[in-house]
């Protein structure tokens, strides 16, 4: 089995690879605060990506970065459409 998984490894899945992008822009704005707001980009991309596989406009996702003390939470909805 090991050569098997060796020889085809399985491809990352998207929701992986979104979580670790935004991992790596949510640690990169905590180094960088004077640095210009990542939001509007993320959220640009977001549209971007997820119209990929659905149809979305704008209004359909939101976003917000609160904080409290050391703690940040990014919170990311997204009305999907019905199927």
């Amino acid at each position: 089995m090991a050569l098997l998984s060796f020889l085809f490894p399985q491809k990352q899945k998207s929701a992986t690879a979104a979580k670790e992008r935004l991992q790596i822009i949510i640690a990169r704005e905590r180094t960088d605060r004077a640095g210009p707001d990542f939001l509007p980009a993320l959220h640009r991309e977001l549209i971007e990506v997820i119209s990929k596989y659905t149809k979305v406009s704008a209004e359909d996702i939101k976003i917000s970065l609160d904080r409290q003390g050391n703690l940040e939470v990014l919170d990311v909805n997204v009305v999907l459409p019905d199927a």
